[in-house]
């Protein structure tokens, strides 16, 4: 219980409580950037190999 009550009340305890937050938020946001450019990627790369076979049957 003193842990939490000097994470809550002193300058130190908040600073980190800032920095853990931050980088938890960091976190979510890189995940679902990356995710999204992943998944931005491979459709663009299934469209190209389709256009690819689909030229090479002609």
């Amino acid at each position: 219980m003193k842990l939490l009550n000097e994470l809550i009340s002193t300058d130190y305890g908040l600073m980190s409580l800032v920095v853990i937050l931050i980088i938890i938020i960091m976190a979510g946001y890189f995940t679902t950037l990356f995710m999204g450019k992943i998944g931005k990627s491979s459709a663009e790369q299934a469209k190209k190999s389709a256009e690819t076979a689909a030229a090479s049957k002609q």
